[in-house]
């Protein structure tokens, strides 16, 4: 089981659709499991969901740092 990948896919699904973000927003580990298909006890998801948190938050930084690089472009 290659946990890198799984966050990966994760965070792709979660972040294309408004739904499931929604769903991830209020029951990670219920949301996670679904979209994986991992039965692992909750405290293990729990590892798998921080890595989604923490992916998603360095993607939505890192979006907006690339918007503001563009601020300071020369025309």
């Amino acid at each position: 089981m290659d946990i890198k990948s799984i966050i990966t896919e994760a965070v792709e699904k979660i972040t294309s659709d408004e739904k499931i973000l929604e769903n991830f927003k209020k029951n990670p580990i219920k949301t996670v499991e679904g979209l994986t298909g991992i039965d692992l006890p909750d405290d293990q998801l729990e590892k798998v969901v921080d890595g989604i948190k923490a992916k998603i938050s360095l993607d939505e930084v890192s979006d907006t740092l690339g918007g503001l690089k563009n601020l300071f472009k020369k025309k």
